[in-house]
């Protein structure tokens, strides 16, 4: 049975960060059911929040989640 997990690609780099991690983890020989969630400054617009309640839910349910990089959308934090 495979484990299913929570992806958020992310921001900037991210999407590249979570492909080679996910590559990697397949790479183990354990099979994975992956859940792909967008999340960051690129659902700001549409949800009006980095972190949609279905991503949210979506861990919850999965109990793990692997998350790229996210920029800072409020203050001046240093951009992923």
């Amino acid at each position: 049975m495979p484990h299913r997990v929570t992806l958020i690609p992310g921001d900037g780099v991210g999407p590249e960060v979570s492909e080679a991690t996910r590559r990697v983890l397949e790479a183990t020989g354990v099979e994975f059911d992956w859940d792909v969630q967008n999340a960051g400054l690129g659902v700001m617009e549409q949800y009006g929040t980095p972190m949609p309640e279905h991503v949210l839910e979506s861990i919850r349910r999965n109990k793990v989640a692997i998350k790229g990089p996210l920029t800072t959308p409020i203050g001046k934090g240093i951009r992923s």
